[in-house]
């Protein structure tokens, strides 16, 4: 009598394991409780591999060099350094963000820094306003032009946590244009043309804001998660056309809208980001295992491993915890803005 055989009859239950079907079923179980016992390992094995050990796919995928790169948000912080990096890899640019004089600046650098071998346009537009006629000239500037790259960098949240009842309509609004509207119509302007020629990569900055709900963050959180369930619909709807969508993932990163100004482990420069995101496209990361999708900076990739493991992205204690890590930030906000008001 075997081991089953035995631990049945002691429940007063027999059943014959001798039986083809009841062997298959007994198999069946036990590689799944095999499989959800490795799980996990198997998880950061793959995270381990794709943050550290393999590579990302050739830009020359998508788009050779030559052709263009179109950037949002390009004047400063992330947006910037994309147009470094993709100038310096021979990637022709659109440079496309509300403040002229930036744009004006941006591209007088790469100029001078290439000698001439990259072409730049630019547009000073201010996505808030979601005004037809912007979008037209935008739409006029990219016209006949083999645009390979579309990077949705543009992006805003609140000037400094707020519960969402004492919101500011207008932030609550801008925040919508600019993180969903604007990306949106943007893509719709460039994915056409990507399309057609069967080729060409769609990179959409997002936010942990997005992918853990953020309290006092609410609306600027609503719009990153928006831009989660988006760009993942939408890596499978041009897939078959030769066109990838990756939404890249990201904690903390020292620019204007984080207001943070040093660098650590946890927290990189805009240039170091944008040198790990543009060596890893196509990569998953293994983090959070959701199609087109990815987080390829090293501890921001560790961390929303455990996070999502250890207690998942939508559990109450890491939201409560959240909560009250953004009611500190705001009272310190609070407590500045006041100094501040008396010295005037």
């Amino acid at each position: 009598m075997d081991n089953l055989s035995k631990f049945t009859n002691s429940l007063g239950v027999h059943i014959d394991t001798n039986t083809p079907i009841t062997q298959a079923i007994v198999s069946a179980l036990l590689l799944a409780g095999i499989y959800s016992i490795s799980k996990p390992f198997l998880s950061y094995v793959r995270l381990l591999l794709s943050l550290f050990v393999l590579p990302g796919e050739s830009l020359t995928k998508f788009g050779p060099r030559g052709s263009w790169a179109l950037i949002t948000g390009a004047s400063d912080g992330i947006g910037k350094e994309f147009a470094l990096a993709l100038a310096s890899k021979g990637y022709n640019l659109i440079l496309v963000s509300r403040t002229e004089s930036k744009l004006e600046s941006l591209a007088s650098d790469i100029a001078s820094k290439h000698g001439g071998k990259i072409s730049t346009k630019i547009l000073a537009m201010d996505f808030a306003r979601n005004d037809d006629i912007d979008y037209g000239r935008l739409k006029k500037l990219v016209e006949g032009l083999d645009i390979s790259i579309l990077i949705n960098n543009v992006g805003l949240s609140h000037s400094i946590p707020v519960p969402f009842v004492e919101t500011p309509q207008k932030e609550m609004r801008d925040i919508i244009m600019i993180n969903c509207m604007a990306t949106l119509r943007v893509t719709q302007l460039i994915a056409p043309g990507m399309i057609s020629r069967k080729r060409g990569l769609i990179l959409t900055m997002a936010s942990f804001g997005g992918a853990f709900p953020t309290p006092l963050l609410a609306t600027y959180s609503g719009s990153k998660a928006f831009l989660q369930q988006w760009s993942t619909a939408l890596g499978s709807e041009l897939a078959p056309h030769g066109v990838r969508v990756n939404l890249v993932q990201s904690h903390l990163i020292t620019t204007a809208m984080s207001k943070i100004r040093k660098s650590s482990a946890l927290v990189p420069n805009p240039r170091q980001f944008v040198k790990v995101v543009l060596g890893k496209i196509g990569r998953s990361g293994g983090a959070q295992n959701i199609a087109f999708t990815s987080t390829p900076y090293w501890s921001h990739g560790i961390m929303q491993w455990f996070l999502i493991n250890l207690l998942g992205d939508r559990n109450r204690i890491l939201v409560d915890r959240n909560r009250v890590m953004h009611e500190n930030i705001r009272k310190r906000a609070l407590r500045k803005a006041e100094r501040e008001a008396k010295k005037q």
